[in-house]
């Protein structure tokens, strides 16, 4: 048995409610709005917020999350834990009816992702883990039968050719610098295209052995896919610094980063 703490078990819950309500309005039909910085927006979006503060807020943790309200950081600097949270990553595949989106809830602190939670509502699928529990996968409805998890334990070896997920996008001159450093390890290299925290799902169960991201991403994209990957002995860094990613920042933006797996870290640092 997994012994959860109660703040992790209400974060799943809030994951798979959150993602059955986004499902209903997915099924139901929807429109979107634009936000002021261009960016879609669904009532899945703000349902899916609704249900996981009314679930986390009463564990007394702060939420910063994409569609909740943004405290300063003069104010944030002094959490000593806080939420952080996209309710529906990955909103524009939501409305081109792709199916590759995801609920993200990771919890932080002094600055580091320690438990995250990547839930898929079109599969009805989690992930979830950090360093003191490992990492499990388990279906929605077996959410209450521990014996249905599915402890996921680090991959045995690159896979061969080489596995690069990557977004629906054209890729950039660091992204070629990138491939170009892969082929030190792999002659050649296969790309599995796919959208929102969803590529953590195969990074974590060894389908892919890296993710590199040269765009512009917020903490709440990434923050649970790092906790779960740490926990498997990966890492996501910061392509310039090669730091570890930091959350509860000032500035709430990630630096480029990329993501490696365990095996591949071994190989490639």
């Amino acid at each position: 048995m997994v012994h959860l703490e109660e703040k992790y078990q209400k974060a799943i819950e809030a994951a798979i409610q959150a993602s059955k309500k986004i499902i209903e309005i997915y099924n139901e039909g929807f429109h979107a709005i634009f936000k002021e910085d261009g960016s879609p927006l669904t009532k899945a979006d703000l349902a899916s917020t609704d249900i996981i503060s009314e679930i986390l807020t009463p564990l007394n943790i702060p939420i910063t999350g994409e569609e909740t309200e943004k405290m300063q950081f003069n104010e944030r600097v002094n959490w000593l834990e806080s939420w952080c949270v996209d309710p529906l990553d990955g909103t524009k595949e939501f409305i081109s009816r792709n199916g590759e989106f995801a609920v993200n809830i990771a919890l932080i602190k002094n600055e580091k992702p320690i438990f995250g939670v990547i839930a898929s509502p079109v599969n009805q699928e989690i992930i979830f883990g950090g360093n003191e529990i490992g990492v499990y996968f388990f279906e929605f409805n077996n959410f209450t039968n521990q014996n249905k998890w599915k402890q996921i334990h680090v991959p045995k070896q690159i896979n061969s050719p080489l596995v690069m997920t990557c977004s629906r996008s054209h890729h950039s001159g660091p992204i070629l610098e990138f491939i170009d450093e892969l082929h030190l390890v792999s002659e050649k290299i296969e790309f599995l295209k796919k959208g929102s925290s969803l590529k953590f799902f195969d990074l974590v169960f060894g389908k892919a052995d890296a993710y590199p991201r040269f765009a512009p991403t917020m903490e709440w994209d990434i923050a649970a896919g790092q906790a779960i990957l740490e926990a498997l002995g990966g890492i996501v860094y910061d392509a310039d610094t090669k730091q570890p990613l930091r959350y509860n920042k000032a500035n709430l933006t990630n630096p480029f980063f990329i993501a490696k797996t365990k095996p591949l870290l071994d190989i490639l640092p």
